[in-house]
């Protein structure tokens, strides 16, 4: 590296500066730090060295051409330094156009007026097209942009010192078309320094552009490769008739040079034109522009900076030009005029050639008479934010701030500013809200001017920057939102505006607010406070929306009955499947409108438990009411067959307080029968005490079995209910039956002495009570010859009871004398035993330990029968029998016999053990009736069989 190199790697070093970059945090802040910033354009010196030095220069699709002063021409593929070649250019006239196609297949070369042709694959090879063109001087080349062949060049534009435009079509095989197009010179010495041409994608439709010293030319119009002869000739025929200068716009300059920027590389976006005075940049759209009006009205002049020497060519990108000096390059700003770069070129270098674009590539390189230079574009947009923000233009602004959260958040905020300035606090809203600016000091800055609108829109676009994880900056906004539409719609409807547009469109806001999918969590979990901030407010209507959309049904109907809209809080109830709301609000809805609400409930039907619903039914007062509560439970229990005791005695208290004669038939239908009534007997008998109803009384006395109350009760009103409750009486109990049947009788006969009524009651009461009962209950004055009949009668009965008593008598003693025999017979009754009998249970020699035998023939060992026979015992000969055993083993440790002095003649062990005999030895264990009555007794028990199973399996 020589001492020439390093002075520009220095030059280029301390230009660096640092500049900040930013990241922004999740908590809103912005966290700054210091980077090296590199410069936008920087060079570096590529290893090539001509034997001489270079006159002209072209660079295409990675393919280097000079001409030297030595008459040499060399081409190197700048990817491959190795291929190259070189080529003797024609003596005696000095070149003055080396021109290379986009993708560096075809070159021509002016030599005055001689111009050669060469291909790249003609190794070297330069052709004369001075035959076929003529005595033209080539100035300017328009190379198509669309032509990749490398076979022939396709149809391309040629501009000569005369200002004539030339159409040729050259080929591989020497085949050559050329034809005049267009004449801007007129005969006048106007040499065409620049031409460009392109199609219009997806149309027959083209532009051209061509440029002298002082004018650009700008034509359009359609060609059809259809049509015969050159096609670019299609273009230029429309303008024969149209007046020359509208053709063209036109400058003070001696000299210019056109090029081009194209996205896409193929349709340009913008144009450089170098003239005297500067360079005219234009941005433009090829599908908008139709003539030179509509590029001179997007041109603006950029001046370059002086320079001892003018400049002389330009390379060109998206948003800056390299102007070239014969000693320097600057870089320039094509948005604000602004010097971004600029580099010098020492004699150590030579005199700069040329900077020149690479068409396919997008490099720029600079060409000395001594060197190759490459520049490498870095991040050239970094201050367009900037640019575009001081202009106004503030969506281009955002476009390339968007890499840095600091620069774009410096755009929102003076687009914001401006906004606000400008008494557009909506647009200042909006803008404000995607800045990191200080949440309090936009929302003071709204406060203080009264802007309500302004600051809710701003609200309401901060809250959709937020993130889910930020939920108590969205609980926060989201409160004081709400807070701002219903103090808004709270005033209208004050002013009795509340049909007005003005609350319809707050209204829809509002709604459109609380829709949003974002605040459904927030809503939810806060819907309490929101209920009642809406409340304080008194905004009912959108309470009860805010419940629907929350679908908070328990709201809701609170809502609705905080409204008193009944009818609407049952509808919503029966919406929805939710029996605990039922449970909830049948209380205050029954006292409203009982009689939907007993309609809901049926229809309801086994969804409710009847027994949660007590509380809305035993609030229920006046017989309107009571009468939709006694439907309601009559459908529980005749429909639900409802068992729960606290219904049926609701039931049962309504029908005493306001249906008597229904209560009667209630207890009727429930039956006498204690174990299969469903209401509670004690509650029922003291209301009915308390409310009079004498006939339920007996009823449920005679249900409780207090057969004497009931009685006297029966009495007081109906004899012939007295005399059924008497009947009804337990039959077992027969001096109870009879002391009903003599109240009875009392009633009938006391103070009547009425003999007749008196023997036919004798005849009702089933020969309980006799005539001799019922004596006492005459007056003094009835004589006995008035019962002789009865007296009679009774004597006969008794006469006829003894004789069946003899009778029995008699057949008892027979039936004793006959046991007697048999046990006598019993006693002398024996059997064999063999060796090789076994107990039925355990299947073990029966003669080993102690035995029963049964005159059934079954045998057991008195342990195996005490184990089988104890399980199937009751209780009490259970414990009996355990009693015994333990008894037993007391005596059999005493060694001296303790003979009773008893009638039998006895030892106490052998009377323990006969007891014990009695209980185990009654009957045979297979035969006798405990294996009847464990009939239903499993074989096997759970574990055993699943033992078995197993065993089988």
């Amino acid at each position: 590296m020589n001492m020439f190199d390093q002075f520009e790697q220095a030059s280029q070093k301390s230009k660096t500066t640092k500049v900040s970059t930013a990241e922004m945090s999740t908590s809103g802040y912005i966290q700054m730090s210091m980077e090296p910033d590199l410069p936008i354009f920087t060079k570096s010196k590529k290893d090539f060295s001509p034997p001489d030095l270079i006159t002209h220069a072209a660079i295409s699709n990675k393919f280097l051409v000079v001409a030297m002063t030595n008459g040499i021409l060399f081409r190197m593929n700048l990817s491959n330094p190795s291929q190259n070649d070189e080529t003797i250019l024609p003596k005696g006239t000095k070149l003055s156009l080396l021109s290379l196609d986009p993708f560096a297949n075809h070159m021509l070369l002016a030599f005055g007026q001689d111009l050669y042709y060469m291909s790249r694959k003609l190794n070297s090879k330069l052709r004369s097209l001075t035959a076929k063109f003529g005595s033209y001087e080539v100035t300017a080349v328009g190379w198509n942009i669309g032509n990749e062949y490398d076979t022939k060049t396709g149809p391309i534009l040629l501009g000569t010192s005369k200002g004539i435009l030339l159409e040729a079509d050259i080929m591989l095989d020497g085949e050559k078309q050329w034809k005049q197009v267009f004449d801007i010179g007129k005969g006048t010495n106007t040499p065409i320094t620049g031409i460009h041409f392109c199609n219009v994608i997806g149309t027959e439709k083209y532009h051209i552009f061509a440029t002298t010293a002082n004018r650009l030319y700008f034509f359009s119009g359609t060609a059809s490769s259809k049509v015969k002869g050159p096609l670019l000739q299609q273009v230029f025929t429309r303008y024969l008739a149209i007046p020359e200068r509208e053709t063209f716009t036109e400058v003070t300059s001696t000299f210019s040079e056109i090029k081009f920027w194209s996205e896409n590389s193929i349709t340009p976006n913008s144009f450089a034109w170098l003239t005297s005075h500067g360079v005219y940049f234009a941005q433009f759209d090829v599908d908008v522009i139709d003539d030179i009006k509509s590029i001179k009205s997007q041109m603006s002049l950029i001046e370059c900076p002086s320079s001892e020497s003018g400049p002389f060519t330009l390379a060109l990108t998206e948003f800056h030009a390299l102007v070239a000096y014969r000693d320097r390059i600057k870089g320039i700003s094509l948005l604000n005029s602004e010097l971004v770069y600029e580099d010098n070129y020492n004699e150590a270098f030579g005199k700069l050639i040329t900077v020149v674009k690479d068409h396919v590539t997008a490099t720029i390189w600079a060409v000395t008479e001594k060197n190759l230079f490459r520049f490498r574009i870095t991040n050239e947009d970094r201050n367009l934010w900037q640019i575009y923000s001081d202009r106004g233009q503030f969506d281009l602004a955002k476009k390339y701030a968007k890499s840095n959260e600091v620069y774009y958040n410096q755009v929102l905020l003076r687009e914001a500013n401006m906004h606000f300035d400008k008494g557009e606090f909506h647009l200042a809203a909006l803008r404000f809200a995607e800045t990191q600016t200080s949440f309090e000091e936009i929302c003071l800055k709204f406060i203080s001017i009264e802007k309500q609108d302004a600051l809710k829109i701003f609200l309401r676009k901060k809250l959709t920057t937020l993130k889910p994880q930020d939920k108590t900056q969205i609980t926060m906004i989201t409160f004081w939102l709400i807070e701002l539409y219903s103090t808004q719609m709270e005033e209208l409807r004050l002013k009795g505006l509340e049909q007005s547009n003005a609350y319809f469109e707050v209204q829809k806001e509002f709604e459109q607010f609380l829709s949003l999918p974002m605040l459904t969590d927030c809503t939810k979990k806060n819907k309490g406070a929101i209920y009642d901030l809406l409340a304080s407010h008194g905004d009912k209507a959108n309470a009860i929306k805010l419940t629907k959309l929350n679908k908070d049904y328990e709201q809701l109907i609170r809502q609705h009955i905080y409204k008193n809209s009944f009818h609407d809080a049952l509808e919503v109830l029966k919406s929805q499947n939710n029996r605990e709301l039922f449970y909830q609000f049948a209380p205050i809805l029954m006292q409203e409108i009982p009689k939907l609400v007993i309609k809901a409930l049926i229809d309801q039907r086994m969804n409710l438990q009847p027994a949660k619903l007590l509380p809305a039914l035993v609030s229920c007062d006046g017989e309107v009411h009571c009468v939709e509560v006694i439907k309601y439970l009559e459908f529980c229990i005749n429909n639900l067959k409802c068992p729960d005791k606290a219904v049926h005695n609701l039931l049962l208290s309504l029908y005493a307080k306001y249906n008597p004669d229904m209560l009667l038939e209630y207890l009727s239908q429930q039956g006498q029968d204690m174990m299969c009534i469903n209401y509670d007997v004690y509650f029922a008998l003291r209301l009915c005490q308390e409310k009079k109803l004498t006939k339920a009384c007996v009823q449920l006395s005679s249900l409780l079995g207090q057969w004497e109350s009931a009685v006297d009760m029966a009495l007081t009103f109906d004899k012939e209910l007295a005399i059924r409750i008497a009947n009804q009486a337990p039959e077992h109990d027969l001096e109870l039956r009879k002391k009903l049947w003599l109240k009875v009788a009392r009633h009938v006969i006391s103070g009547k002495d009425d003999i007749q009524m008196a023997i036919e009651f004798l005849q009702k009461c089933d020969n309980l009570i006799r005539i001799e009962d019922i004596l006492p209950f005459f007056s003094d004055f009835v004589t006995i010859d008035h019962f002789r009949d009865a007296i009679c009668n009774s004597l006969k009965k008794y006469n006829h009871d003894i004789e069946e008593l003899k009778k029995e008598m008699d057949e008892a003693t027979v039936s004793a004398e006959t046991v007697r025999k048999e046990i006598q017979s019993f006693r002398n009754r024996y059997t064999y035993i063999k060796p090789t009998d076994c107990c039925d249970i355990c299947n073990v020699c029966l003669l080993v330990r102690p035995f029963y035998l049964f005159p059934c023939k079954h045998r057991f060992h008195t342990d195996c029968l005490l184990k089988e026979l104890t399980p199937m015992l009751g209780p009490a000969k259970r414990n009996k029998l355990t009693d015994l055993q333990r008894q037993l083993n007391i005596l059999n440790t005493q060694t001296i016999d303790n003979i009773s002095t008893g009638s039998t003649g006895l030892s106490s062990r052998d009377i323990v053990r006969n007891d014990i005999d009695n209980i185990v030895a009654s009957e045979c264990l297979f035969c006798g009736e405990n294996m009847i009555r464990n009939i239903e007794t499993p074989f096997y028990t759970e574990h055993e069989y699943d033992q078995i199973l197993k065993d089988w399996e």
